[in-house]
């Protein structure tokens, strides 16, 4: 389902409801499976939701908190901010009642999807996140695959987070995951939810791109600033530029109906030889940003 044209971009606090500085669920974005719920706490600030019909992941954006269930509890050291390091997680089943409370405040970032199974209650170690860095030279960027398929177990949920340096562009070469191809294409909803590292007291930008795959299809130019979303039901996605000088940050939720839960891209025809180039040329020297702590899981 394509939501209208108009409702692709979200600026901050657009999509505010009730505790949430951000609030997308499947009914909003006007598709089945995919929701991104931004929290923000005051020091000894606390919450309490029901994950009803969906599984969701508590990830620090910024600060720590205690995640508890009806019967386990989670501390999260968390992080600073998201350009200072990789944080530590808790996935939540659905049908639960989860509890969100932070001694010095944070903000916290709650990846949804619309699932069948319940699976157990869990704590992802900062340790155990991969950093990736994927592509080069000026295409250069940096994957935090703290719940990539194959890498965390959820039913349909999806999340990673991506840093791109200053001027740097990634979501490139465009591509694209509306189609159920068995083997080649896997059909998935996403949200794109950013931040941008200030510099020299500026607070900065970067661009989004998605253009139709078909007739009728999402087509977005969105200048983004820190707390936008960007829906994506559809259509081929990318660039992501980030502007000199502004490291962009970006949360990407995904989640659809196919039976295996699978990350299967296809890329833009018109632009796919660019990754024939990348071995000719060096990963940028500014990545990784950071990379996983050493320790194990608790």
């Amino acid at each position: 389902m394509t939501a209208p044209t108009s409702g692709f971009h979200l600026p901050a606090g657009s999509a505010a409801e009730g505790p949430y500085a951000v609030d997308i669920t499947p009914r909003k974005a006007g598709w089945g499976y995919s929701s991104l719920r931004v929290l923000e706490l005051p020091p000894g600030g606390w919450h309490t939701f029901s994950t009803e019909d969906s599984e969701w992941i508590v990830l620090p954006l910024s600060g720590g908190c205690t995640v508890a269930t009806e019967d386990l509890a989670f501390q999260l050291d968390g992080r600073e901010n998201v350009f200072a390091g990789v944080t530590d997680f808790a996935y939540v089943p659905r049908d639960t009642q989860v509890s969100i409370a932070s001694r010095a405040g944070g903000r916290f970032a709650l990846t949804g999807a619309r699932c069948e199974r319940r699976l157990p209650a869990r704590y992802g170690p900062a340790s155990a996140v991969p950093v990736e860095l994927r592509g080069s030279g000026n295409c250069s960027r940096q994957v935090n695959n703290f719940a990539a398929a194959g890498v965390f177990e959820a039913d349909r949920l999806i999340a990673v987070e991506v840093l791109t340096p200053g001027g740097n562009w990634s979501s490139y070469p465009p591509h694209k995951h509306d189609e159920c191809r068995p083997g080649e294409e896997s059909e998935l909803e996403e949200i794109y939810y950013f931040d941008i590292e200030p510099a020299h007291g500026a607070q900065g930008v970067g661009y989004q791109r998605v253009s139709p795959a078909r007739s009728g299809g999402s087509d977005v130019l969105a200048e983004v600033r820190g707390g936008d979303a960007v829906l994506i039901p559809d259509g081929w996605h990318g660039p992501s530029i980030a502007a000199p000088g502004h490291t962009l940050y970006y949360l990407n939720v995904m989640a659809g109906p196919g039976a295996e839960r699978a990350w299967l891209i296809c890329d833009h025809p018109d632009h796919a030889w660019i990754r024939s180039t990348w071995p000719e040329q060096p990963v940028d020297p500014r990545l990784p940003l950071y990379e996983a702590p050493a320790g194990g899981a608790r």
